[in-house]
């Protein structure tokens, strides 16, 4: 399989600052054609968002990824200040992040072990186009990440194994329509991003930096596609990735995911994810949705959880670094 060619970190920044144009572009054209016949149709232009915009709360899980944990955990979503057409808000969750499964390491040698809590928030802005055909939002936040380690998956006899702490800073961009969705997003780690995680390995925290595309391809069912630029010049990591991801509603407030990505500091990785929210359907959406399915996925933007959350982690051996093993470089 042929590598990525490697793509600076400007077309990454120029992509996302393209979203910020999309409602003054070409996305308006044949979808909002269709939002704006429906509007007027069913009555969208007269939803009260502060009766659409609800507090909602649950709990999600997802299965260990590149350089993501298996976790479990509770969130929720608080709208702070809404507007005529718009919202201000605050997104938390808290994670309790566990053991690999089958010795299989999912920062590719030292297994993750254990159980930690790890950290996410996020504050943001959302706001509607003129005709409600469009959600446009703007998000950035703190992750944290304990991390606890066990024995490597390499066959390597290691000592020492350490919990070690984590933390990112995190900004998106999103924009929503009743067919598409766009998400551009950054991940960039503070405070000490590198450790030595036991006697032969280092580990630290990527930068990511990335950009999801989605299609509805039918009310309940989501596809995107996206590319990922990841750095960590500790681990001499510096290319591009590609990953997959199909999202069903299987009820209100419940959708299951299926994820796909590949790079070549992870090689293919599968996963799969899930999520709960009380609350999370807002105005009057079950009768809504049955009336007029074009325009709801731009009412539920507003009020959906962020994506791209976790703070990822990726190792090597101190040896072939060049570090003497006694060290941390």
């Amino acid at each position: 399989m042929q590598y990525f060619k490697r793509l600076s970190l400007s077309l990454a920044s120029t992509a996302a600052l393209t979203l910020a144009s999309i409602p003054f572009g070409a996305a308006r054209a044949d979808d909002t054609k269709v939002a704006q016949g429906t509007a007027a149709d069913l009555g969208v232009m007269s939803i009260s968002l502060k009766d659409a915009i609800q507090p909602n709360f649950g709990f999600q899980g997802a299965l260990q990824g590149a350089g993501t944990p298996n976790q479990a955990g509770i969130g929720g979503f608080l709208p702070l200040v809404t507007g005529d057409n718009s919202v201000f808000f605050l997104d938390a969750q808290a994670n309790a992040n566990f053991a690999d499964y089958n010795n299989y390491s999912s920062i590719i040698n030292t297994t993750v072990a254990g159980t930690t809590i790890s950290t996410s928030s996020r504050l943001g802005y959302r706001w509607l186009s003129g005709d409600r055909s469009w959600m446009f939002g703007v998000n950035a936040g703190y992750d944290s990440r304990p991390m606890a380690t066990g024995p490597a998956d390499t066959g390597v006899n290691v000592s020492n194994s350490s919990t070690v702490f984590y933390q990112q800073v995190a900004a998106g961009l999103e924009a929503v329509s009743n067919t598409w969705n766009f998400n551009a997003y950054a991940l960039v780690p503070v405070g000490t991003t590198e450790y030595r995680l036991n006697s032969n390995y280092l580990g630290g925290a990527l930068d990511t930096y990335g950009l999801d595309v989605g299609y509805a391809i039918t009310p309940d069912l989501r596809a995107s596609v996206g590319y990922y630029h990841q750095d960590r010049s500790e681990e001499e990591i510096d290319g591009s990735g590609v990953r997959g991801r199909l999202a069903y509603n299987l009820t209100n407030g419940l959708t299951v995911g299926a994820n796909l990505s590949y790079d070549q500091a992870f090689e293919t990785r599968v996963s799969a994810d899930l999520k709960y929210r009380f609350g999370a359907n807002g105005y009057a959406a079950p009768s809504i949705r049955k009336q007029q399915p074009v325009v709801m996925p731009v009412i539920q933007g507003l009020s959906t959880t962020p994506a791209n959350r976790d703070v990822r982690v990726h190792d090597a051996n101190c040896a072939r670094l060049g570090c003497p093993c006694a060290m941390v470089c």
